[in-house]
């Protein structure tokens, strides 16, 4: 891959995320840790119910297999790429142990610790996880409203017709699979998918739901809701992040325009909506002079998707105006969220939060944080980076 000539403040910005990647192979082995730092510093994941300490459940595990492959797309270091192929292996054995599988999550934790080992091995071993992976995701598709499931058991009432705006990361398995198989199912659950989250999830005013929920007998729009946002008419900011880089990705999938106005819809809320740092609020209601917490993950999503939109817009002054944008979010994190060394923190990008009404992960680093960030400064530093979505 090509490299563009880097700024001093990016190349010390890869060169400590890779450094900290590093660390965590040393400190953490195959162990995995938990969603978000504690005071700056990962801990193992805990135990809970079956699963012993740090073993792999959750939808947040594959972020860190996910940062290894991106270190060794970096450096060529096999370190990294040992590490995370041993990774693969314990995703491919959750896969057939049946554990903690019932979620649209596979998505995310399976396009990278599945799909990418495939792509950079050829190893069948992976193809094979990757489409099982598709498979029982595909299981979460209800019929007739046309949308993925995301949470729980699908007899669970109170989850039943209930997707949120972060299920459009979990469509690109389903187009791999598609691409892989040839069956046309996988790309209609995710064009049907899609279309259902834009219609309904993203408002008049450009902001998004956070959660909506369908009739399963009918497939009647229902309502909105959130539940990690202010509340159910706010914009949750890591929801809207979400949005421009998951629509923008399903439009390179679908070729469906529709998909790329609404990433750009997106955008702009999102841009519009940004402090004079750039580093959002948790949630967008937010502005210059509140004391609410910020969400640095948000800001590292949302410039991945500006990113996307750069290398995807068939419109060259909007693909400019994308990743200009990105690279004022970029810049913005690097200055203000980077940790002061590899040494200070477990985590990539400090300042982030998972859930503020429940109080979870408050102004701490975070797995999806830390990978996004990440892969921005990789769409900044290798503009021909074949994605891992």
């Amino acid at each position: 891959m090509t490299s563009t000539t880097l700024e001093p403040h990016v190349a010390d910005a890869v060169a400590d995320a890779i450094a900290v990647v590093r660390r965590n192979i040393d400190r953490f082995g195959d162990a995995y840790v938990d969603d978000t730092t504690q005071w700056d510093r990962y801990a193992l994941r805990p135990a809970d119910g079956p699963f012993a300490e740090g073993r792999n459940h959750g939808w947040t595990t594959s972020f860190v297999p996910g940062m290894q492959w991106l270190a060794y797309d970096l450096t060529g270091d096999e370190v990294f790429r040992d590490q995370a192929l041993r990774h693969a292996a314990d995703f491919e054995r959750r896969l057939r142990a049946d554990e903690d599988l019932d979620t649209h999550d596979l998505g995310f934790l399976y396009t990278l610790a599945a799909v990418v080992p495939w792509r950079r091995t050829t190893d069948e071993r992976w193809h094979a996880a990757g489409i099982g992976a598709a498979e029982r995701l595909m299981t979460r598709f209800l019929e007739p409203a046309g949308i993925i499931q995301a949470w729980g058991d699908l007899t669970d009432p109170e989850q039943r017709g209930r997707t949120i705006i972060d299920s459009l990361m979990n469509m690109p398995l389903l187009t791999w699979a598609g691409e892989q198989t040839g069956s046309p199912r996988f790309a209609d659950a995710v064009r049907r998918h899609t279309a259902q989250l834009r219609t309904h999830m993203l408002r008049d005013d450009n902001s998004t739901f956070h959660t909506f929920y369908w009739d399963v007998e009918t497939g009647e729009p229902l309502r909105g809701a959130t539940e990690q946002g202010l509340s159910d008419d706010s914009c949750w900011a890591r929801g809207e992040a979400w949005g421009v880089l998951g629509l923008a990705l399903n439009y390179g999938a679908t070729g469906d325009e529709t998909l790329l106005d609404a990433a750009w819809r997106c955008a702009d809320y999102f841009l519009r909506h940004l402090p004079a740092d750039l580093i959002p609020y948790w949630d967008l209601v937010y502005s210059d002079g509140s004391d609410a917490p910020r969400d640095s993950s948000a800001a590292a999503i949302a410039a991945c998707g500006l990113y996307e939109l750069a290398t995807c817009d068939p419109d060259r002054a909007r693909a400019a105006r994308a990743r200009r944008e990105g690279d004022a979010l970029l810049d913005a994190l690097i200055a203000r969220a980077r940790p002061a060394s590899p040494e200070a923190s477990d985590a990539l990008l400090l300042h982030g939060v998972y859930n503020l009404p429940k109080g979870i992960g408050v102004d701490e680093g975070t797995l999806w944080g830390d990978y996004f960030y990440f892969e921005a400064l990789m769409r900044r530093t290798r503009p021909d980076w074949e994605r891992y979505w």
